[in-house]
């Protein structure tokens, strides 16, 4: 039987806020190896001190992103939101498109429509509803999510 694992309320506040570091071990920069004071858990304070360090101190992009463990590319964008936002640019964003692209307002009222007008309609059969009237192959689970989602904005 192990030791019972103590809390740590910083990586548990991180990890709320979206912004603990998921790869704290890339992490091979002098400062954050030898003083406590950067820890590189805090995926925002990795990020300003890569910036910093390249930027600032004008170290060489690809050592340093390579340092910090990320890519060339990723340098560049964290400048650019950086510029643009100051640290809130530095916050993860959230993966993948900010929402159905597919099902816009006219197939969305088209959905409305058919499940107003025929009731005994089985979910089911509705992506191939879209599919003759629109031509466009969408998923069950996506047309769910996004009646889902309609509902709360009314």
């Amino acid at each position: 039987m192990g030791l019972p694992v103590r809390p740590d309320p910083k990586c548990d506040s991180l990890r709320r806020h979206a912004t603990l570091n998921p790869h704290p071990e890339r992490i091979r920069d002098a400062l954050f190896l030898t003083h406590p004071f950067f820890d590189p858990r805090d995926l925002v304070q990795v990020k300003y001190e890569l910036l910093h360090r390249v930027f600032v101190e004008d170290q060489p992009v690809g050592v340093t992103a390579a340092t910090f463990g990320f890519s060339r590319v990723t340098v560049y964008q964290l400048r650019k939101r950086f510029e643009a936002e100051g640290l809130a640019g530095l916050m993860p964003r959230r993966k993948g498109p900010g929402r159905a692209s597919k099902l816009t307002e006219e197939v969305l009222a088209y959905i409305w429509q058919i499940l107003q007008d025929e009731p005994d309609l089985r979910m089911a059969d509705l992506p191939g509803r879209i599919q003759q009237r629109f031509g466009i192959t969408v998923h069950l689970r996506s047309v769910k999510r996004a009646l889902k989602q309609s509902e709360k904005n009314d």
